[in-house]
């Protein structure tokens, strides 16, 4: 591996790194997965559709992107009053939230821990709901 490489492996600054997931509302969230499935060939379940892909920068990691129509009116949203939610990929979560507090921003909930990552949410300067994730490294 070269030096590029192992200093972007090794990088732990508080940042987002990729989009971890894209979320927005549904009439009908099962007939919208259903429609994708068939229109567009998604693989799809009950929460939407997993895309994966490899990090640049260490071949050997597969990344995910989660695709997932809520119910509208859901309340995972709120209090955003927005149709959307964009999960970001983090690392560093905790230094993040940190520094997100020191800047102001509003944090909604403190960091949840789960098998598959550490989540926290917090609010733009637009009033979007924003999931912030750092997937659990294996």
């Amino acid at each position: 591996m070269d030096a590029q490489k192992d200093e972007s492996v090794n990088d732990t600054t508080p940042k987002v790194i990729g989009i971890g997931g894209i979320f927005f509302f549904s009439d009908d969230p099962k007939q919208t997965r259903e429609w994708y499935a068939k229109n567009l060939g998604l693989t799809v379940n009950d929460w939407g559709s997993t895309f994966e892909s490899r990090n640049i920068q260490n071949p050997e990691e597969i990344n995910t992107l989660q695709w997932s129509p809520f119910k509208n009116g859901s309340e995972y949203f709120a209090p955003s009053e927005k149709e959307f939610m964009i999960n970001y990929r983090v690392q560093n979560i905790e230094g993040l939230v940190d520094q997100l507090k020191e800047n102001g921003v509003e944090v909604l909930d403190e960091i949840a821990s789960y098998d598959y990552g550490k989540f926290v949410h917090i609010m733009d300067a637009d009033g979007n709901k924003i999931e912030l994730w750092e997937e659990v490294v294996q």
